[in-house]
């Protein structure tokens, strides 16, 4: 660790414009404590003087599948920007700046220790044996905090592979999806279903905490599959939501969502969207607690499945309504009638957005190879800005025109 061992949404282009900078493997095991994970021996020399990462969202538990099962989402995360920094002291990490969409800068911590992006990028640090150089992070947070959409776990996937990259991508997916971990321990609970699939992308089967053990579920390439997120202005932090749920639960309960995890694997796995759906909107344990939490919630997943989506449920914590179609087109009609509803039942505003399924997770977007400064290993900086407007007007497109209309 830097001090301890030494001394409103923003778009991404679709995932189909990068190709995965992180190998990914259908199965594969690791252990689940920090100690015994992988330390080099041999310090590593930085590749590169400066890298850009990015992380998408996250939709986890899908339904009946609480801390064991998510998925990423293709076009909205956070990108993490690190640099080597000969005015910070080798080996420790300092976060320069923190800017991005709604109160991100101003509720989120500089210090490393007491940010996820911090925390993450310090145990991947650790993992190298970086003790030589020190490393100044800048943290674009295109997700708002407490969204449901995995915000800490973009964070600090994208400072992970940052970190990783920045050393020449060392380290295996299963202990980048580790150091996210240790980062999410701290801020929401040692849960992987949402930085999982942020590292990997598509969808991830938690099988096993100890140890820690991944399956990456392969959803058809040929398949068409559209999230239509629904974010209202209501802040359900992850700790509070967590608290919300029940200690015992009964058998039938227990059966039922076993049979329906299993069904929305099945279901993943054929590509079955009807199948997904229904076994989404099944949850009997977790979302009939969290619903009345969030103002509105039943009578917009109502509307969703009379407008014609397979399945609705609430993302993570909460408090963005998910819900999953075939059809783009009709996404935008759905998200149409789940932003009326959350008006009309809860007296909320809502933004929707029509996202598919982010089949790369994290990667590198950018990179300043050491000694050189070259306007080819750069985003062109106006095709950066004319990404984020992009993003300004999907997130404008809310109630206010819906209601308008």
């Amino acid at each position: 660790m830097a001090v301890c061992y030494q001394s409103s949404f923003s778009t991404f282009p679709s995932t189909d414009l990068s190709k995965p900078n992180i190998s990914l493997s259908t199965n594969f095991r690791c252990n689940l404590s920090f100690p015994s994970s992988k330390t080099l021996i041999t310090e590593p020399e930085p590749l590169f003087t400066l890298v850009k990462s990015f992380a998408p969202a996250t939709v986890a538990n899908l339904g009946p599948g609480f801390d064991f099962l998510g998925c990423a989402v293709d076009g909205i995360g956070d990108f993490v920007t690190l640099r080597v920094d000969k005015d910070v002291h080798p080996g420790e990490i300092s976060i320069s700046d923190i800017h991005g969409v709604g109160n991100s800068a101003k509720k989120l911590s500089k210090n490393p220790l007491w940010n996820c992006a911090g925390i993450a990028a310090i145990a991947v640090m650790k993992m190298l044996n970086i003790r030589s150089v020190g490393l100044s992070l800048s943290l674009e947070k295109g997700l708002p905090l407490g969204s449901g959409l995995g915000s800490s776990a973009a964070s600090a996937a994208a400072a992970a592979v940052a970190v990783n990259e920045i050393f020449g991508g060392q380290l295996s997916v299963s202990d980048l999806v580790l150091a996210g971990l240790e980062s999410e321990s701290k801020v929401s609970g040692y849960h992987a279903d949402n930085v999982a699939p942020a590292i990997m992308g598509g969808f991830v089967l938690i099988r096993s905490y100890d140890p820690l053990e991944l399956i990456q579920l392969p959803f058809p390439e040929e398949k068409e599959l559209f999230f239509v997120l629904v974010n209202p202005e209501f802040e359900a932090p992850t700790k509070k939501m967590r608290a919300a749920l029940p200690t015992e639960i009964t058998m039938s309960h227990h059966v039922w969502n076993c049979s329906q995890a299993a069904a929305l694997v099945a279901s993943v796995l054929q590509g079955d969207l009807r199948g997904l759906g229904t076994a989404l909107s099944s949850d009997k344990i977790v979302e009939p607690r969290r619903a009345p939490l969030i103002p509105g919630m039943e009578g917009v997943k109502k509307a969703a499945i009379e407008a014609g989506a397979f399945g609705c449920t609430i993302s993570g914590a909460g408090p963005t309504a998910v819900a999953v179609t075939d059809d783009e087109e009709k996404g935008r009609d759905i998200g149409v009638r789940m932003v009326e509803a959350f008006m009309e039942d809860g007296n909320l505003k809502a933004s929707a957005m029509v996202k598919r399924l982010d089949r790369v997770g994290a990667r590198l977007v950018s990179s300043i190879p050491r000694g050189q400064m070259s306007s080819e290993s750069l985003f062109d900086s106006n095709t950066h800005k004319a990404i984020r407007q992009m993003t300004w007007c999907a997130y404008s497109l809310s109630l206010d025109v819906a209601m308008a209309s």
